[in-house]
């Protein structure tokens, strides 16, 4: 992990993985044992945004986004190969992996097959910024395709939808979907989710650069601001699961039915995108940020697009609410495997 990062805290790098599965035991076990908790939760939302989540999300993004150096963030556009390849894989490969997979396992459940579809087409611009973290992956680069991302995000997302809905889903024999999506509403995501803690963490990184120097902010600023990841990180997940501790436990099939396509496609799209990376000569660190950046996904889009479009109880709504309850334990298993990589790839 960076050095600068979550490597001060000690008992959190050495138990990361044990405390993420506590603490969505934790979350699972609250919703379980407390059903009220999850419309208390619930209500505290503001359109499609829920307010303990969201704010969760923003406080895990600022640290390692306040870790950035801007300064060098040209530097991150030059290598036009990789750029090239992790837009390739983020618009085209892992959109029609994702395709493929929800036509593949849930062809006889449409709702949950274009609920995955928008999934895929959905790429990450929030968590994955922590998984890079704590692989230990480049800030500069992860927060660079995050940007683009976001901006191709806006203005793609809607007609492939479309596109892969009601055009390819049925050249594969599955039942086809029409999908409106509105700029605006994919804007919100951005600027909420992005927009807020890139601010928060750039100005961050100005003021403590202003006044202690580049080594002074790393010695003094970052360490600080490093310990808000792991308990904004644990916060998130406790809230997610808690809200969908009843849900897991009354339709155990159905969520083991969508986790299966999910989980293929986060291994498959991690080691691919992490070979690819590593064939196109980048460093273990870009090689992670290429790696992460294409296998997360925006969940947080996803449940705002398929709650607007086909209604918070459809089945793509609820397909799209267990997505991030599989992400979290595969990335942080990928996390580990990123590290492997690294000594066998990079250090042998």
């Amino acid at each position: 992990m960076n050095s600068g990062g979550l490597r001060s805290l000690g008992l959190w790098d050495r138990y990361l993985t044990l405390w993420i599965f506590t603490a969505m035991a934790a979350g699972v076990a609250l919703g379980y044992l407390f059903p009220w908790l999850a419309d208390a939760i619930g209500s505290l939302t503001v359109g499609t945004t829920n307010i303990p989540i969201a704010i969760g999300l923003i406080l895990m993004m600022y640290s390692p986004l306040a870790k950035v150096r801007y300064g060098e963030m040209p530097k991150v556009f030059k290598s036009k190969r990789l750029i090239v390849l992790s837009l390739v894989l983020n618009w085209v490969l892992c959109p029609l992996l994702m395709l493929v997979l929800a036509v593949v396992f849930l062809r006889d459940a449409p709702d949950y097959m274009a609920g995955i579809i928008m999934i895929g087409l959905a790429r990450c611009i929030a968590m994955v910024l922590v998984w890079n973290d704590l692989a230990g992956g480049s800030n500069e680069y992860a927060a660079g395709l995050v940007a683009v991302n976001a901006v191709f995000q806006i203005a793609f997302y809607g007609p492939m939808a479309w596109l892969f809905l009601s055009v390819l889903a049925p050249m594969l024999g599955a039942p086809g979907m029409s999908i409106e999506v509105s700029a605006w509403q994919i804007a919100q995501s951005v600027l909420i989710y992005l927009g807020i803690p890139l601010a928060a963490g750039a100005l961050t990184r100005f003021i403590g650069v202003r006044r202690f120097g580049e080594e002074g902010d790393s010695a003094r600023v970052l360490p600080k601001t490093s310990k808000i990841t792991p308990v904004a990180l644990l916060f998130t997940i406790v809230i997610m699961f808690s809200m969908k501790g009843d849900m897991i436990a009354s339709l155990p099939l159905d969520v083991l039915r969508i986790a299966v396509p999910l989980v293929v496609y986060f291994v498959v799209t991690f080691f691919v995108s992490a070979w690819l990376a590593r064939l196109a000569g980048a460093d273990y660190e870009r090689m992670a940020s290429v790696a992460f950046t294409a296998t997360g996904n925006n969940f947080e889009l996803t449940i705002a697009v398929a709650a607007a479009t086909f209604g918070l109880a459809s089945g793509q709504a609820f397909a799209a609410v267990v997505g991030p309850l599989i992400e979290v334990p595969a990335l942080i298993l990928l996390v580990n495997a990123a590290l492997r990589l690294k000594k066998r790839w990079y250090e042998s």
